[in-house]
């Protein structure tokens, strides 16, 4: 078997051998070559290779090819290293989580003077957010001789450095600030001994590392853990200083796909890309053997076995990934009693029928079975991940649906688990009680969709689901779950804005702003946070900067119901009108016609966006079946 090497991204599969035809190809190409651009990022890619991907980019970006497929985020690169020799690779590696990425580099070792100049590039630069790449060379940590080993955590000389450096770089809260924890040194002065000196650069730096940790989310900060990077790559490896003598290089060239990669997937989950289902093949994915030829005695699952311990090892991690909110679902070719036979009846199962949310088991392409799969649980195909060890039908599902993450499987299945796991698929930047809930949420959607197709009309399925709300304003225990909203949601959103944490802390304070945010239930269970609505004052008027719901509860009228509580409000603050605008993405045509529907007034249209506005004193509630709590 081939060693299970973390800098070779092993997840991804093989570079294709014609790939820098296919990079010119782009490149001399007329059309939109968004997607193009996103299926040669897929692979497994040398450093060159991602240059060259890169260098594409920038020759379809000059032709205005690139449509609203990839989402644009505009970083500022920040380091007492030198980072100009990586840049393109991070470019092209966030085009693998659906990012157009431009980079507005700081001069080199320039850290504090670009915090403190007003005109700096990266002050003065129109940027989404900072990513602060420092190592321990660029710190001022304490000489360990001369602190005659006095006990410290960490001097608040470097709390203050790193405080003013988020301070300065957050310009206010409006942009996010990545910051890198800091990799060990390999080797230091006193050996094993530096454990036990309590001003060793490795107390400091770990000291370093948990202060950083425990920084609160509402400073804007985001934590990139290359300190764990680099130590499962080996501190030998990271660190060249044949390279850093010569460049001042911060870790070595040959990690750079890797730590490109680890950036981009915190990009792409800053922009809401972060996938929501794992979708799990059978035979020889959860168990060794085949269901229908092998019987339920004949699979390899169990103790006692190095192959059985290696398939519990498996369903043991997609289980733990559903108990954090990770929706699974079954996609086999088989039949559909001998694929489900092992959940029922065999004793070392960790997975059950319960923990499914979709269990697809027939002879259909499993293209077609993952599209329904998406269709059930009303999620793109961009929120699939598909486990499957067989290499034809990964490269079907690839070659069929390339919106699909589709992990590239060892032989063994031993490292099934640290493979899926490494590709940074479920990568989040806030964890929530209503993301600890998202499997079960997705799984009593179900319930509801089949209630529904059994219902005699659409008004006694809504009766029936006997649904509750709780509607508030924005507050301290939502807020993560709010910003998480506001960032990631697409399709029921007219306006897709986004706001980080900081500023919708301002706007929760700022007594011109009324904000809302809407919980439901219903007699399936909680669904959680379901809509959030922001109104700006101007006069009497409320100008509606975002109205989102989430979409598990289409077609449910809540919408009608969010609006009565609204109109409920604006009448307490002595509102006249509600103003709302549509602004089209490429995900939120569902919504062109929201404010039409709700019996707003079309007011102008500006370029493609649509201006709507509702009179208070001609509203007449809409009454949907929703109890408000």
């Amino acid at each position: 078997m081939k060693e299970w090497n973390i800098e070779s991204c092993p997840w991804l599969p093989a570079t294709p051998d014609d790939f820098r035809n296919q990079c010119q190809k782009v490149r001399q190409s007329n059309g939109d070559s968004a997607s193009d651009l996103y299926r040669l990022a897929q692979f497994a890619l040398t450093n060159n290779q991602l240059n060259s991907l890169a260098y594409a980019f920038a020759d379809v970006q000059k032709n205005s090819q690139t449509s609203q497929f990839l989402k644009p985020f505009c970083l500022g690169l920040v380091s007492s290293a030198t980072t100009s020799l990586f840049v393109p690779a991070l470019i092209a590696s966030a085009l693998r989580f659906g990012i157009s990425l431009t980079v507005v580099e700081a001069n080199y070792g320039q850290v504090m003077q670009e915090a403190l100049d007003p005109d700096s590039p990266i002050k003065q630069g129109d940027l989404d957010g900072v990513l602060l790449a420092l190592d321990y060379k660029g710190l001022p940590f304490a000489d360990v001789l001369s602190n005659n080993n006095k006990p410290t955590s960490l001097s608040s000389e470097i709390k203050d450095y790193i405080n003013l450096l988020i301070d300065k770089f957050s310009d206010g809260g409006r942009r996010v600030v990545i910051v890198q924890t800091i990799p060990q040194p390999t080797e230091g002065l006193f050996g094993s001994y530096d454990v036990r000196m309590a001003a060793s650069m490795q107390r400091q730096i770990e000291a370093l590392n948990s202060y950083l940790a425990e920084l609160p989310q509402e400073s804007g900060t985001v934590i990139l853990d290359v300190a764990k990077l680099a130590s499962r790559v080996g501190l030998d490896r990271w660190h060249d200083p044949i390279q850093w003598n010569f460049a001042k290089l911060p870790f070595s060239q040959r990690v750079v796909p890797l730590y490109c990669d680890f950036v981009a997937r915190l990009l792409g989950a800053i922009r809401g890309k972060s996938r929501k289902c794992l979708v799990l093949d059978l035979d020889n994915t959860l168990w060794g053997g085949v269901i229908g030829d092998d019987g339920l005695e004949g699979i390899k699952l169990g103790q006692g076995n190095a192959q059985g311990e290696a398939f519990l090892d498996i369903q043991r991690t997609a289980l733990n990934l559903r108990n954090r909110g990770v929706v699974l679902a079954v996609c086999s070719k088989n039949d559909d009693n001998n694929a489900r036979l092992p959940f029922r009846k065999h004793p070392d199962m960790i997975l059950k029928e319960e923990h499914i949310a979709v269990f697809l088991a027939n002879w259909n392409d499993k293209a077609s079975n993952l599209e329904e799969i998406a269709r059930g649980l009303n999620i793109g195909l961009d929120a699939l991940v598909f486990l499957d060890d067989n290499p034809a039908e990964r490269a079907q599902v690839r070659e069929a649906l390339p919106q699909v993450a589709v992990p590239e499987l060892p032989d063994d299945p031993a490292f099934y688990p640290r493979t899926l796991l490494s590709g940074g698929y479920f990568e989040t930047i806030a964890y929530t009680p209503d993301d600890r809930q998202r499997a079960e949420q997705y799984q009593a959607n179900t319930q509801r969709t089949n209630l529904q197709s059994s219902s005699r009309n659409i008004d006694d399925f809504l009766q029936s689901l006997a649904m509750k709300a709780q509607v508030s304003q924005f507050d301290q225990l939502g807020r993560s779950r709010i910003v998480q909203l506001i960032n990631k949601t697409n399709q029921f959103n007219l306006t897709t804005r986004r706001y980080t944490e900081a500023e919708v802390i301002a706007m929760q304070n700022d007594a011109s702003i009324y904000t809302m945010q809407v919980r439901m239930q219903d007699r399936f269970g909680d669904n959680g946070m379901i809509s959030v609505v922001i109104c700006r004052a101007h006069g009497t008027v409320w100008d509606i900067d975002i109205w989102l719901m989430s979409c598990r509860v289409l077609k449910r009228r809540v919408e009608e119901f969010v609006l009565d509580q609204l109109v409920t409000a604006a009448k307490k603050h002595g509102i006249t009108a509600l103003q709302g605008v549509w602004i089209p993405s490429s995900r939120n045509d569902l919504v062109k016609d929201h404010y039409a529907n709700l019996n707003f007034k079309f007011i102008r249209q500006e370029s493609c966006s649509t201006y709507w506005q509702l009179a208070i004193d001609d509203y007449k509630p809409l009454n949907p079946p929703i109890i408000l709590e």
